[in-house]
């Protein structure tokens, strides 16, 4: 970080109300984008039920969005045939309304944590596609119903198609077939008919997966089906995607003539493929000179959705700070990775003026 850049990231947190606790101000995330987009993150249970106070602070002051990490998920909420644990998920919907934020749940059908008695039977066995249509309908039914008119959106399905734009081979695709997606953008409206309903997906960019997410929305919409956005992870690192694929993978998916949203925010500074002793390299603190790429990439990217705002209905963060994000365990355990606004220490890092400073066009 410049001499310069330093001087006026020490006046900006000087300045900055929120840093010392306050609920809003006029640094707000969702102040500096209110004619954009909604501002959100996935946040975590600690943080819904109070244990991490200054997290909840800069959840309050800076977010008018929320996502669940894994209350919602299949595994933590309906572990075991016709047992449900609510706990957690009646929390964070009883946060969001308290708050009064746009409310998100994460995610009725996916790849991963789906406990295996899903797709068997007493036996062990296999179950057919008229069981598994079962199954899924009364979680669906069930999740969903439960918070009927509470939650504001559900991302439906994850990561259905890949960047090749073809389905993914999964225990829903095996079983049930490709309209394995429509049946749960059905199902998930019969449940809530007034509720939105999203697809979302990682590796959605290339004109192959964007081709075939559009034809799909196509497909669920002249058969009477209900799909209300598409979410764009958006796992990205310091130099891939590319500034222009987002760019164009924006413009190309908004005509599907559903709405745009990034849903799962966040930028790695770490290298993958390497040896295990460089998997590691900052796992103390991030270089000045890292800091500077960092605030750049967020500056880079903010500035396209600053741009196409018009197509662009929610920007949403995976997690509030560095120390929650799921990437300082992945691909292995015990990684430090700084991928979000603000650090460990619940402080607004470059990045975060960066973005700031997008907003403003500039």
């Amino acid at each position: 970080m410049n001499l310069k850049t330093k001087i006026i990231v020490i006046f900006l947190l000087n300045m900055l109300p929120m840093a010392k606790g306050a609920d809003s101000n006029q640094y707000a995330l969702k102040d500096v984008f209110k004619n954009d987009f909604l501002i959100g993150a996935a946040v975590s249970y600690d943080q819904i039920s109070g244990k991490e106070a200054n997290a909840v602070s800069i959840i309050k002051s800076q977010f008018n969005s929320i996502t669940p990490e894994n209350c919602l998920k299949w595994a933590s909420v309906h572990p075991k045939p016709n047992v449900y644990e609510f706990e957690q998920a009646d929390q964070f919907v009883a946060f969001g309304e308290k708050n009064k934020m746009f409310i998100v749940g994460h995610i009725l059908i996916d790849q991963e944590q789906v406990p295996a008695w899903v797709f068997q039977d007493s036996d062990g066995n296999k179950v057919d596609r008229e069981t598994l249509l079962k199954r899924m309908r009364e979680h669906i039914f069930a999740v969903v119903g439960r918070y009927k008119g509470r939650i504001d959106a559900w991302q439906v399905i994850n990561e259905p198609i890949g960047r090749d734009g073809k389905f993914v081979k999964t225990k829903w695709l095996e079983i049930i077939g490709e309209d394995y997606v429509l049946k749960a953008f059905e199902y998930a409206h019969e449940a809530d008919p007034n509720v939105e309903l999203y697809y979302n997906g990682h590796d959605m960019l290339t004109k192959e997966a964007t081709d075939s997410i559009i034809r799909l929305i196509g497909d669920i919409k002249s058969k009477g089906g209900r799909i209300d956005g598409i979410g764009v992870q958006a796992h990205w690192k310091l130099n891939t995607p590319s500034l222009d694929e987002v760019e164009n993978g924006i413009v190309n998916l908004a005509q599907s003539g559903v709405k745009v949203m990034i849903t799962e925010m966040d930028i790695t500074v770490l290298p993958r493929n390497v040896p295990q002793k460089e998997l590691n390299p900052y796992p103390d603190a991030l270089p000045a000179e890292m800091q500077d790429k960092l605030a750049k990439r967020y500056a880079d990217l903010f500035s396209i959705f600053h741009k196409h705002a018009d197509k662009i209905e929610r920007v949403n963060f995976w997690g509030v700070h560095d120390g929650q994000s799921w990437l300082n365990n992945w691909p292995v355990q015990g990684r430090t990775d700084y991928p979000l606004l603000f650090d460990r220490k619940y402080q607004p890092k470059p990045a975060f003026f960066a973005v700031l400073k997008a907003a403003k066009g500039k």
